[in-house]
C-alpha cells in the first residue's frame, strides 16, 4: 500500500506540506493548519485559490520485494480526482482525467530498489474551462451555475463529481487529491481484478442459481487451467469447476445450482424482512500461480420494474416488485456526506445510514451529480435492508459525446457496475438526474433547428454507450435513461419523451414553492415521486459551528450566502406565513432561533403533508390517476452547513422532517385529507398481512388538555400492502357532534390499535391555519432527565395543549424518539439516544424546549 504521508506542493513550489493519502489538498492545508476551516462563514469564496493552482502529490518508497521474481507489477489508484499526470522515477506512466475510474498502470520495467512517485494535478477549473473551448462542434449548456450559487463553469466537461464545482443545497470546493486507495502490486501468471456475485431464481424450477465471474489478467503467454471450487456450507452447496484462463484480460463466468434441499432465506428491504447473507469460499487452484482464495457475503434476491397497463388509467405502472412482492419505496435522496471525501468515514456512513432505517425508509436515491458511493456505503446498506436508486453521474446539464470523452465515460461505467454489481442494495440503474427533462423542457433554451444535435447526444451518451454496457455487465437489474423519466413510454419516444412529468408513466420530480403545501390538491397523483422537497435552516447548533455573532440574523450577509437557491429565503418565510405567525422579537438572536424553528416546522409539515398524499394514492386510480409506489423526497443529507432540503444537518443531527417523516413511513398509518368539506381518513399498511384494528378519533379543543370528544370505530380492515379508506365524516358534522368546536378552536387526532399491543403513530389534522387557531395558550413546559441503561429519559410535562414541542440538545451528538410533536396530554416520555458519551446534567444543562408559542 502506498497510503500515508506524501509530500504535497503548490504549482510554483511556495506551499510545500506533508499530506496524507487518501487525501486532498483542502484537507491537508487544514490539517496543517495552513488555512482555516473551508465551510467556516465566507471561506468557499475566499479558498478560491486553492483551487486553481496546480498541486503535486510526490513521494519516495522502498519496493518491499525482489522485483527480478515478479512478471509483472502495477501502480493501481481506486480514484484519482481528477486531471493528473503520474510518473514513476521520472518516467510518465500516463494520465488521468476521470475521478470515477480504476487506474491501473504497468510499471514493471519502470520500479527499482527505491522508487520516486509523482502525481502532478493540473486544476479541474482550468482543465475544464479548456477542454469547453475546444469543443468546437457546438455548446454544451450549461456554461455557468447560476450567481447565487458562486460555483465554477463548464463543470459537464470534466468526469468529476458535478456538484463539487457548486450546486442549489452545496459550495464549490473543487478539490484535487488521490481521494482514494493507492498500491503496487506484483504477480505472477494470473491476477483477480473483478469479482462478483449475481443470484437468479428460476421459477420454473423453483430453484436459485448462483452466476459468479472473475476477471483475470493473464500474464503468461499461454492460457492457464485449474480448479474452481464454491462453498456455501449454511445452504450445503459446493461445486467445483475446471476452468482456463487465456492470456490478456479476459473473464470466467461460473454457475452454481444451489442445494435444491437447503431453505434460502432471501434478502428483504428495511420493514419487510431479514437481511439474510451467507458467507462464502471461492478458491482458485491453478496449474501456475499462487492459490487465491475469496470471501464473501452472498445475498439472494430477485428485482423487477413493473411497467403494464392499469385497468382504467392510461398508461403504464412504474413500481418494483423484490422477490416476487410488490414493494411501496420509501426514502429519500443522498448527496455526498461532505465536499472533502476523505472525511467521510465509515462511522459517518453508518450514523447517516442508521438514521434512514430508523426513520422507517427502505430506499435511497444515490443521486445523479455527487459521487458512486464508497464499498462501505453500500455493504451497510445491504446489511440494514436499504435499497438503492443508482444514477450514474450526470446531472442537470448536457454532456459532450466526442471520441475521448466517451471511451472514458466507458470505462467508467464498466468499472462501476463491476465493483457494485454484487450488492443487493442496489435495485435500479438509473443514466442521469433530469436531463431528459432538461431537453423536453428545454431549460437551456435551444433554438429548435439545433434540438436534434443535443437529442442524438443524448442517445449516444446514455443509450449506445451507458445502456449497452451496464446491460452486457448486469443482467439481474432494470435501467432507466433518466429521472424523471416515462419509462417504457420514453423509449417508445425514441428515448425523449414529450413531457418526462406525466403522472401516467414512470417517475416525476415535482417542487412549488408558491402554493400551500397544506392544500393536498397541487401535488401530482403519480406512479412514483422520487424528487419533491422544502427547504429549512439547520439548527442554531450547527449553523453556530461556521459563523460568528454578527451572523446571527435571517437577513445577514452570511444568511444570504449560504442560501444557494434563487429567493430561497424568502421562499421559506412565505410558507411560513401562509398558517403561522412570524417572529416579532426585539432580540435578533432570539429572532434568528425562532425564525430556524419555524422553517423546520414548516418543511416538516409540508413534506408530511406530501408524503402522507403519495401514500394514501397507492391503491386508488382517480381520474385516471394513482397507484403510486414510491415517495422519495428530496433531499436526505447535508454537504455543509446552510439552508437546504435535507432532513439531517451536516453532522448528523435530526432536523424536525426526520422525526417525522418515522412517523409518515410508519409501516401503519391512518392518513387523513379534506376533500369539499368531507374529513377522509385512510388506513396506509406496508404489513404483508391484513389486521383488524379500532381506529380512535378524538377531537380536542385548543384550549384545554382534556378531549371534546372521542369515537372508537372497532373492527376496521386495514388491508396488506395498501391504503383504503376506513372513515369519513362531513367537518360539519364532527364540529355538532363535539359541541362547542369551530374550525379554528379545535384539532382531530387519530390512531390504529390493535389487540396485540399493535399501534400505529398518532396521527392529526389542523381544521385551520395555526395562526388563526383559538384558545391556544402559552404553555409552562418542563422536563426531568434520568439515565437509563444506554439511554435518556426526558419526562415532560405541559399546561396546555402545546403543537410543535421540540427538544434541542444543541450539539451533544445523538437523537430524540420523538420531536416535534403535538402534545395533547399533561406529561409525555421521551427517550434520548446518544452517539457519544453524555450524562443527564449534561444534557439537561443544555435541553431548550420550544413550542409553537415560544415564538413570539
Amino acid at each position: 500500500s502506498l497510503r500515508g504521508r506524501w509530500q504535497l506542493r503548490s504549482g510554483n513550489g511556495s506551499v510545500s506540506l506533508p499530506a496524507e493519502v487518501p487525501g486532498c489538498v483542502h484537507t491537508a492545508l487544514l490539517c496543517r493548519g495552513l488555512i482555516q476551516d473551508p465551510y467556516y462563514r465566507f471561506n468557499d469564496v475566499m479558498y478560491r485559490w486553492i483551487s486553481l493552482d496546480n498541486w503535486t502529490y510526490s513521494r519516495t518508497f522502498k519496493t518491499p520485494f525482489d522485483v527480478r521474481k515478479w512478471q509483472k507489477v502495477n501502480l493501481v489508484f481506486e480514484g484519482v480526482d481528477t486531471v493528473a499526470q503520474i510518473l514513476l522515477n521520472n518516467v510518465t506512466l500516463g494520465r488521468t482525467d476521470n475521478m470515477f475510474n480504476r487506474y491501473s498502470f504497468d510499471i514493471t520495467s519502470v520500479i527499482q530498489e527505491v522508487n520516486f512517485v509523482e502525481v502532478r494535478f493540473l486544476s479541474a477549473v482550468s482543465y475544464a474551462a479548456e477542454q469547453s473551448r475546444c469543443h468546437k462542434a457546438h455548446s454544451i449548456p450549461p456554461a455557468c451555475p447560476p450567481p447565487v450559487q458562486k460555483g465554477e463553469c463548464h463543470v459537464n466537461f470534466i468526469r468529476k463529481e458535478q456538484c463539487s464545482f457548486s450546486w442549489d443545497w452545496g459550495p464549490s470546493f473543487p478539490t484535487q487529491g488521490i481521494w482514494k486507495d493507492v498500491r503496487i502490486e506484483a504477480y505472477n501468471h494470473y491476477q483477480l481484478i473483478y469479482f462478483s456475485l449475481t443470484p437468479f431464481f428460476v421459477k420454473s424450477a423453483q430453484q436459485w442459481y448462483l452466476e459468479v465471474e472473475s476477471i483475470f489478467d493473464v500474464v503468461s503467454s499461454k492460457p492457464i487451467a485449474g480448479l474452481v471450487t464454491v462453498n456455501i456450507p449454511k445452504l450445503q452447496t459446493q461445486q467445483t469447476f475446471s476452468v482456463k484462463l487465456q492470456p490478456g484480460e479476459g473473464s470466467i463466468v461460473l454457475l452454481v445450482n444451489i442445494n435444491k434441499s437447503a431453505a434460502v432465506e432471501a434478502w428483504w428491504p428495511n420493514g419487510h424482512g431479514k437481511q439474510t447473507g451467507y458467507n462464502m469460499t471461492t478458491t482458485f487452484m491453478m496449474e501456475a500461480g499462487c492459490q487465491i482464495e475469496k470471501f464473501s457475503k452472498v445475498y439472494f434476491r430477485t428485482v423487477e420494474l413493473v411497467q403494464e397497463p392499469i385497468p382504467g388509467s392510461p398508461g403504464l405502472s412504474f413500481y418494483f416488485r423484490i422477490n416476487g412482492r410488490p414493494i411501496f419505496i420509501k426514502g429519500s435522496n443522498w448527496v455526498p456526506a461532505d465536499s472533502f471525501q476523505d472525511r467521510v468515514t465509515y462511522d459517518t456512513l453508518r450514523l447517516l445510514l442508521k438514521s434512514v432505517a430508523d426513520a422507517n425508509m427502505n430506499t435511497l436515491r444515490v443521486w445523479g451529480g455527487g459521487i458512486y458511493e464508497q464499498d462501505e456505503f453500500y455493504d451497510i446498506c445491504d446489511e440494514i435492508g436499504i435499497m438503492i436508486w443508482q444514477d450514474f453521474m450526470f446531472a442537470c446539464a448536457l454532456y459532450p459525446t466526442n471520441q475521448n470523452y466517451l471511451d472514458s465515460v466507458r470505462a467508467e461505467v464498466s468499472h462501476q457496475v463491476r465493483r457494485l454489481k454484487s450488492h443487493p442494495s442496489i435495485i435500479l440503474w438509473s443514466g442521469n438526474n433530469e436531463n431528459e427533462a432538461a431537453i423536453a423542457s428545454n431549460w437551456f433554451s435551444i433554438p429548435s433547428p439545433d434540438i436534434g444535435v443535443y437529442i442524438k447526444d443524448y442517445v449516444t451518451l446514455y443509450v449506445k454507450n451507458i445502456r449497452e454496457i451496464v446491460l452486457s455487465e448486469d443482467k439481474s437489474r432494470p435501467f432507466v435513461a433518466s429521472s424523471p423519466t416515462n419509462g417504457l413510454e420514453s423509449v417508445k419516444e425514441g428515448w425523449l419523451s414529450r413531457d418526462p412529468y406525466d403522472t401516467h408513466y414512470g417517475d416525476t420530480h415535482f417542487y412549488d414553492y408558491n402554493s400551500d403545501c397544506w392544500n393536498w390538491t397541487v401535488y401530482p397523483k403519480t406512479r412514483f415521486a422520487s424528487e419533491y422537497g422544502f427547504q429549512s435552516w439547520p439548527s442554531f447548533s450547527t449553523i453556530e459551528k461556521v459563523s460568528s455573532p454578527e451572523d446571527w440574523s435571517y437577513t445577514s450577509n452570511f444568511s444570504l450566502h449560504r442560501q444557494h437557491h434563487e429567493g430561497g429565503n424568502i421562499q421559506m418565510l412565505q410558507e411560513i406565513e401562509r398558517h403561522f405567525k412570524l417572529p416579532q422579537s426585539p432580540d435578533p438572536v432570539k429572532k434568528f432561533k425562532d425564525m430556524i424553528y419555524l422553517t423546520q416546522v414548516m418543511q416538516a409539515q409540508c413534506i408530511k403533508t406530501e408524503t402522507e398524499f403519495y401514500r394514501f394514492s397507492q391503491s386508488e386510480i382517480i381520474n385516471g390517476e394513482g397507484h403510486t409506489m414510491g415517495a422519495l423526497y428530496w433531499q436526505l443529507n447535508d454537504i455543509w452547513q446552510a439552508p437546504s432540503w435535507a432532513s439531517l444537518e451536516y453532522g448528523g443531527k435530526w432536523k424536525l422532517l426526520h422525526y417525522f417523516a418515522q412517523n409518515f413511513f410508519a409501516p401503519l398509518l391512518p392518513v387523513a385529507y379534506e376533500d369539499k368539506g368531507m374529513l377522509h381518513i385512510y388506513g396506509v399498511s406496508d404489513f404483508h398481512e391484513d389486521h383488524k384494528l379500532t381506529l380512535r378519533v378524538v377531537v380536542h379543543a385548543w384550549s384545554s388538555l382534556e378531549p371534546v370528544c372521542t369515537l372508537a370505530k372497532e373492527g376496521v380492515t386495514v388491508k396488506a400492502q395498501s391504503a383504503l379508506p376506513i372513515y369519513k365524516e362531513s367537518i360539519s358534522d364532527l364540529l355538532e357532534r363535539c359541541r362547542n368546536c369551530t374550525r379554528k378552536s379545535c384539532i382531530v387526532t387519530f390512531c390504529l390499535v390493535g389487540e396485540d399491543g399493535l399501534q400505529s403513530p398518532t396521527n392529526y389534522y389542523f381544521l385551520s391555519s395555526l395562526k388563526d387557531a383559538v384558545g391556544l395558550e402559552k404553555t409552562q413546559l418542563s422536563a426531568s432527565v434520568s439515565e437509563q441503561d444506554d439511554t435518556y429519559i426526558f419526562v415532560l410535562q405541559t399546561t396546555a395543549i402545546a403543537p410543535f414541542v421540540t427538544l434541542d440538545v444543541g450539539s451533544i451528538k445523538g437523537r430524540f424518539s420523538d420531536n416535534g410533536f403535538l402534545m395533547t396530554e399533561k406529561k409525555k416520555v421521551v427517550v434520548f439516544y446518544p452517539w457519544e458519551p453524555t450524562s443527564a446534567e449534561e444534557l439537561e444543562r443544555s435541553l431548550t424546549l420550544t413550542s409553537l408559542l415560544d415564538v413570539v
